[in-house]
């Protein structure tokens, strides 16, 4: 547990916002929220998304995203729907933190029913409230043209493996993510109107991915990251590594920077952004056993951050 944990469990979140520098004001809101929260309701992600992601920035529409994480490469492909009558659109590949935020909905409600067939509708409105995520205006047309690129996209993923003899093995998952169903109306403003189409279908494979290697998060702490898209992905990654380990694990910055850094040429541009989403999630994730120095991150074993299952 980390300084800014322990002085919200000693003070309260009023009086350790007080004690704090205030650019540390807001990972104390963090932390307390997260420390504060009872219900420990339960999100959901594909362990490949926790060591490589979409990128932070919008590419262009034609541009093909290629991210290497540990033993696993993430391409993603842009596609085109039929938008209408007339030619097809050409949709570019997801990015930022509300591709995120949609993706990990929709992976929770597909495990929570055992139905790669998700529901939407009320159900999403209601947790899109939960997350603190307005559902009209800007914030409505951002999220349907994320809801369209994730749609449109292809998305393969190519794990390293290893042989019985040792020898280095390729794999892959591949197909896309939502086979049909992910699209928002155009009349989003009407307080009684539907702002998903009622079912999305996620694809089979995909799916069969998701149910073999879930990784649980607490929602509490996606709320808190929720317009962080750095920071969301240095969470899951968090989440999926720390509770396995058995021993300390050094991680370089040349590593970090591999994973973490699309967009960043430099390791100098790259490692203050880092710093600050490590100080986010890490805010989100009071069990969190790391440490920083010159060389980059040490990760120790350190308890899950979701203590029950529900």
């Amino acid at each position: 547990m980390g300084e800014l944990h322990r002085l919200v469990l000693l003070h309260g979140k009023e009086k350790a916002r007080e004690m704090v520098p205030a650019r540390q004001r807001p990972l104390v809101d963090i932390a307390a929220e997260v420390l504060s929260d009872d219900a420990q309701r339960l999100g959901i992600t594909y362990s490949g998304f926790c060591l490589t992601g979409f990128p932070h920035k919008k590419l262009g529409d034609d541009e093909v995203w290629e991210k290497r994480g540990h033993n696993v490469t993430l391409l993603v492909e842009p596609g085109r729907l039929r938008m209408g009558p007339g030619p097809t659109t050409l949709f570019g590949v997801p990015y930022g933190a509300r591709a995120r935020m949609i993706l990990i909905y929709l992976q929770t409600q597909a495990l929570r029913t055992g139905s790669r067939e998700v529901r939407l509708g009320g159900s999403m409105r209601d947790w899109m409230g939960r997350m603190g995520m307005s559902v009209g205006g800007e914030s409505a047309r951002a999220l349907r043209d994320q809801a369209r690129r994730i749609s449109a996209c292809s998305i393969k993923f190519f794990w390293t493996t290893a042989d019985a003899d040792g020898r280095a093995q390729d794999g892959f998952e591949r197909g896309a993510i939502v086979r049909s169903g992910l699209f928002f109306r155009e009349d989003d403003g009407g307080a009684q109107s539907s702002l998903f189409e009622d079912v999305v279908t996620l694809d089979e494979t995909f799916y069969r991915a998701l149910r073999d290697h879930p990784v649980p998060l607490l929602e509490s702490a996606i709320r808190q990251l929720k317009e962080r898209s750095m920071a969301l992905d240095v969470y899951v990654w968090l989440a999926y590594r720390l509770h396995v380990l058995e021993r300390v694990t050094p991680v370089s910055w040349a590593s970090l920077h591999g994973q973490f850094g699309g967009g960043f040429k430099h390791l100098r541009q790259f490692r203050p952004q880092f710093l600050d989403a490590l100080s986010a999630a890490t805010a989100a994730y009071p069990e969190a056993n790391i440490s920083v120095s010159d060389a980059g991150v040490t990760l120790g074993p350190s308890s899950p951050p979701v203590r029950k299952i529900a």
